[in-house]
C-alpha cells in the first residue's frame, strides 16, 4: 500500500509547481513580446517594402516620359543634322553608347544642340569670292545702265514730255546700279551659308561704282 506523504513535501511540492508555472507564465510572456515584436517588424518591412515599390514605379514612370522627351530631341536634333549637311541618305540617329557609367543625357543633348547651333550659324565670306563680289557689282552696274540706256533712248523715240523725264529717270536708274549687284550677291552667300558682311558689301558697291563711273564717261 501507498505511504502518506509528509505535509512538508507537499508543501514543497507545491512551490516547486507554483514556481514552475511562474515560469512558464514568464517564458509565454517573452514568447508573446518577441512573437509580436517581430511581427510588428514584419509589418514594417512589408510597409517599407511598398513604399520602395512605389517610388521604384513613379522613378519607373519619370525614366520613360524622360527617355521619350530624350528620344525626340535626338530625332529633331539628327533632322537637323540630315538638313545642314544635305546628308538625306543618312538613317536613323546613332545607338547610344555603352560607356558603363552614368551619363547625365540632358547634358548630352545641351551639348550637342549648341555645338549644332555654332554649326548652323553662318559665317564671313571668305576672301576667295572677292572676284565674285566684284563682278556682281560690274553685272549690276551695267544692267542699271543698260536700263537707262533703254530709257533715254524710249525718251527720243516717242519725243514730248518723254524726251525731258526720260533721260531723268535714266541717270536715276544709272546711279542705282551698284547697288543692283547686291541682290545676286546676297544669292551668293546664302548658297554659301555665309552672311553679307561690311566687307563684301563693299567690294560690290565699289565694284559697281567704278564700272558705273566708267560708263558714264565713256557715254559722254
Amino acid at each position: 500500500m501507498n505511504e502518506p506523504v509528509a505535509s512538508e513535501t507537499y508543501a514543497a511540492q507545491l512551490r516547486r509547481l507554483a514556481e514552475l508555472t511562474a515560469r512558464v507564465g514568464e517564458q509565454r510572456g517573452e514568447a508573446h513580446t518577441w512573437y509580436e515584436r517581430q511581427c510588428a517588424a514584419a509589418e514594417r518591412a512589408v510597409t517599407d517594402a511598398g513604399e520602395q515599390v512605389q517610388h521604384a514605379e513613379v522613378e519607373l514612370v519619370e525614366a520613360r516620359e524622360q527617355q521619350e522627351r530624350v528620344d525626340a530631341e535626338v530625332a529633331h536634333l539628327w533632322q537637323q543634322v540630315r538638313t545642314r549637311l544635305g546628308a538625306r541618305r543618312l538613317g536613323g540617329p546613332p545607338a547610344p553608347a555603352n560607356s558603363g557609367g552614368t551619363t547625365d543625357a540632358v547634358a548630352l543633348l545641351t551639348r550637342a544642340r549648341d555645338l549644332l547651333d555654332r554649326a548652323g550659324q553662318p559665317g564671313e565670306l571668305p576672301g576667295s569670292v572677292n572676284p565674285l563680289l566684284a563682278l556682281c557689282g560690274v553685272g549690276g552696274a551695267v544692267f542699271a545702265y543698260a536700263l537707262g540706256a533703254g530709257a533715254r533712248a524710249l525718251g527720243v523715240g516717242y519725243g514730248g514730255d518723254l524726251a525731258v523725264g526720260m533721260p531723268v529717270l535714266a541717270l536715276v536708274v544709272t546711279l542705282f546700279g551698284p547697288l543692283v549687284g547686291l541682290a545676286p550677291a546676297r544669292v551668293l552667300a546664302d548658297r554659301r551659308h555665309a552672311v553679307l558682311g561690311p566687307r563684301p558689301i563693299i567690294v560690290v558697291i565699289g565694284a559697281g561704282l567704278v564700272t558705273t563711273a566708267l560708263l558714264l564717261a565713256l557715254g559722254r
